[in-house]
């Protein structure tokens, strides 16, 4: 029936982006609402993610409510890609359920984070083990089920403690309309470079496994162009950026952060936090007014992505990240604008 024709947000985007497609990757406790809102304005990647949300948490009556903060997002953020993690397919199924309900563009399944209080949960990239697959396979399946118009995506790592490309080869031939690869083993977690020498490999295998199937590469992409030249050397469909973004917030943009003024990074940073205060600070709660939804320490960490590249950049860093709230945050950050406006 028609309205149950698959949404092709991937393939539109890649049919538009002959020499690759730009992502901004999922990050927890930094991709949320009030960071793509900045982001999608001073430099909107071809596609952004939420950050990851538990599946559990989704299916139980009393963690959504309290979830669904993390999949609020406006127009300008399209297109969006909800990502879930779990290691129950029910859970995940009705994760997916809600995620077509919400109006997403698609739903990824994330199968590569390293951290101990994810992988015991027998999620993340627990599941690269071998003796996981069946379980991996059965949440693709659920997926699909859940949310039968959505293109479907798996972020993934390379091996357990070493690569394993049989790994790979079994999420291929689940046939994802998208791959991305964080091109590190979960033992290496970020510690070691990213084995891009191993990308073309993985093409080639998706060329032969299941050509439909988008693959994307993730790992130390710094830059606009150096993204562009790994698209281009591999012969892949795009790149997922992380921590690239800290290092320049205008990187899609393909602007270079170096030209912007002091009172250019300060403005951002004030429009970001004052963002972040009306959607987490003390009221926002349904639940308790007199609590907060996120702690504003969550906040202050951005601040060395924008206070930098200018004299006493070090310095007024320092003053806001001592800052004890974001009363006196943004107190100090007044102050500091005052002292500098002879530089605006």
């Amino acid at each position: 029936m028609f309205w149950l024709k698959k949404k092709t947000t991937w393939k539109q985007v890649r049919t538009t982006k002959p020499d690759g497609i730009l992502v901004l990757a999922p990050m927890a406790d930094v991709t949320d609402h009030a960071f793509r809102e900045i982001i999608s304005e001073i430099g909107m990647p071809d596609i952004l993610y939420t950050e990851f949300v538990s599946a559990d948490g989704l299916a139980s009556k009393e963690g959504r409510p309290k979830l669904m903060i993390d999949f609020k997002y406006s127009s300008r953020q399209k297109p969006i890609i909800a990502q879930i993690f779990s290691g129950d397919p029910e859970n995940c199924r009705q994760a997916a359920v809600l995620v077509q309900k919400l109006g997403f563009d698609g739903v990824d399944i994330n199968m590569g984070c390293p951290k101990r209080t994810i992988t015991k949960q027998l999620c993340g990239s627990e599941l690269i083990k071998l003796e996981n697959r069946e379980r991996a396979g059965n949440i693709i399946k659920a997926v699909r089920k859940g949310a039968p118009r959505l293109e479907l995506a798996v972020k993934t790592r390379i091996g357990w403690n070493t690569l394993d490309v049989s790994w790979i080869e079994f999420l291929l031939n689940q046939k994802p309309d998208v791959l991305t690869i964080h091109l590190r083993t979960r033992q290496e977690m970020s510690k070691v470079p990213a084995h891009w020498e191993l990308m073309t490999m993985f093409r080639e295998m998706r060329d032969k496994i299941s050509p439909d199937t988008l693959i994307l590469g993730n790992g130390d992409i710094n830059s606009f162009q150096e993204a562009k030249d790994k698209i281009q050397e591999h012969g892949i469909d795009g790149v997922m950026i992380g921590r690239g973004i800290f290092k320049n917030p205008l990187l899609f943009a393909n602007k270079d952060d170096k030209t912007m003024t002091v009172g250019e990074r300060l403005t951002i940073l004030e429009k970001h936090a004052l963002l972040f205060e009306k959607e987490y600070g003390e009221g926002t709660s349904k639940h308790n007014t007199s609590t907060r939804q996120k702690s504003f320490h969550l906040m202050k960490k951005f601040t060395k992505v924008y206070v930098n590249e200018f004299k006493g950049a070090k310095e007024l860093r320092e003053h806001l990240m001592n800052t004890k709230d974001s009363k006196e945050f943004f107190e100090q950050l007044d102050s500091e604008k005052k002292k500098l406006g002879n530089v605006y």
